[in-house]
């Protein structure tokens, strides 16, 4: 019995985007199904490439030129000759032709398969951390106008900058669909802004727990609204104003009636002026990572215990790491693609990608009886790349299986180590470098300047 290669692609990553799934994706859309570069072909070589260490359109390419993509291919003349072309091109043009659409929708699918609800999980098994973040794209004419570049007294910037929102499942650090926008310019959209369009990607009764900068009405009206609970950090300015004036004795809490002030009206014209968001503040003293205890003001729509929720508040910090797998291990700190089109879907893929690794380690841990936050995500990364090319050329099931379990139980092996102590050494700033005169045009032009230095 042997095992379609296709599906030791798809099924290495939990079958989550089968070649069907592309097939009506190509129907929807009217788009001929023509060439060795489908939809499928496409979208799978640009998750790899951000997978990947190197991620080359070269090194795209060898994968299909050399077979290791199997079945996923289609039955073109070329490639059953094995006459396929090692030029980058082709590959190029159809990574253009991609509708941004499909992109959307693959990364949709990915994290809806991977985020049905489990048994006895509860409401923990819908929290998601919400978090805001920034990447720099290429210096060209189409990037600058859709997202300028930043200024100061100095002025203007070089690189455009996109502004991010995610929403990473709390438990597994599974990633919605992000939304985003121009950082800078007079398009410029706040975190506030795209945290309400994230609302829409979350599944139905989600519970979204983020930092101080997203403790405004206009949030917690927009989640009331579309069905979620909250539990947002406050400022403590905010949070006395909504307890009336004073806030409740440390380690306890208060029943608020959270109301819109003029200026969250008028700077949100569609929220009525009754509008109320009923729920608790609590207010708990904490001690930080450096032994100081500091005041920790939260809101939430939730009837769990205080000491539950304070607890809990103390993961949001999953996040930070999550966006630290994003930009420095798949290296989306900055994009490389030219156009915004192109900018959109590296991220959108990327995001898919980073949610297949995630799925890996998820079967990792349950297999080592973990939680899939106690493995490393690159560890895991690591092992799946270096495993695949050696997945893709097996036919059989049962060595497929066999190999397949040995891949998850090197992935368990990435357990992070449990620190029980502080950090050793105090928390520090490299200084600055060194400033240098900035370089001045020489008109008489550079032939002329080494002569004049020769004499």
């Amino acid at each position: 019995m042997s095992l379609p290669k296709t599906s030791v692609l798809f099924g290495l990553f939990g079958k989550v985007i089968p070649v069907q799934f592309f097939e009506q994706q190509q129907e929807r859309l009217g788009m001929p199904a023509r060439g060795i570069y489908t939809l499928a072909v496409v979208v799978w070589l640009m998750m790899w490439q951000r997978l990947d260490g190197r991620g080359t359109l070269a090194a795209a390419v060898q994968q299909v030129v050399q077979g290791a993509l199997g079945d996923l291919l289609p039955a073109e003349k070329r490639v059953l000759e094995q006459r396929v072309s090692c030029n980058t091109g082709a590959l190029s043009r159809a990574r253009k032709r991609l509708p941004l659409a499909v992109a959307e929708e693959v990364c949709d699918q990915i994290f809806r398969e991977l985020t049905k609800p489990q048994e006895g999980h509860g409401w923990l098994d819908r929290l998601f951390l919400l978090d805001g973040s920034s990447m720099r794209l290429a210096h060209t004419r189409a990037l600058v106008e859709a997202y300028p570049p930043g200024s100061n007294q100095h002025g203007e910037a070089h690189w455009p900058v996109i502004r991010v929102l995610v929403a990473h499942h709390l438990n597994s650090g599974l990633a919605a669909r992000p939304c985003w926008g121009p950082m800078y310019g007079t398009e410029a959209v706040s975190e506030q802004e795209l945290a309400e369009q994230m609302m829409d990607r979350l599944p139905p009764g989600s519970t979204v727990m983020d930092d101080r900068n997203f403790g405004v009405f206009s949030l917690a009206w927009s989640a009331q609204q579309k069905g979620h609970r909250t539990v947002c950090r406050m400022t403590e300015v905010r949070a006395r104003k909504i307890a009336g004036g004073f806030l409740p004795p440390a380690n306890s809490e208060q029943r608020v009636e959270w109301r819109p002030s003029r200026d969250d009206l008028r700077a949100h014209p569609e929220i009525p002026a009754e509008a109320v968001v009923r729920g608790r503040l609590i207010v708990a003293h904490i001690e930080g990572e450096d032994g100081k205890r500091w005041k920790l003001c939260l809101f939430t729509t939730l009837e769990e215990p205080r000491e539950v929720l304070v607890k809990l508040y103390r993961r949001r910090w999953d996040i930070e790491l999550d966006i630290r797998s994003l930009k420095q291990t798949l290296r989306m700190h900055s994009l490389s693609a030219k156009t915004p089109d192109m900018a959109e879907k590296e991220l959108l893929l990327a995001t898919a990608g980073y949610n297949l690794v995630r799925s890996v380690q998820m079967a990792a841990a349950r297999q080592a009886n973990l939680e899939p936050r106690q493995l490393s995500f690159s560890r895991v990364q690591a092992v799946v790349m270096t495993a695949l090319p050696r997945l893709a050329t097996l036919d059989d099931v049962q060595q497929w299986d066999a190999e397949y379990q040995r891949v998850l139980g090197w992935a368990a092996q990435g357990k992070l180590p449990n620190r029980t102590r502080r950090r050793s050494y105090p928390r520090a700033v490299w200084g600055k470098g060194e400033t240098f005169p900035k370089r001045k045009c020489d008109s008489s032009g550079p032939a002329q300047n080494q002569e004049s230095q020769r004499l």
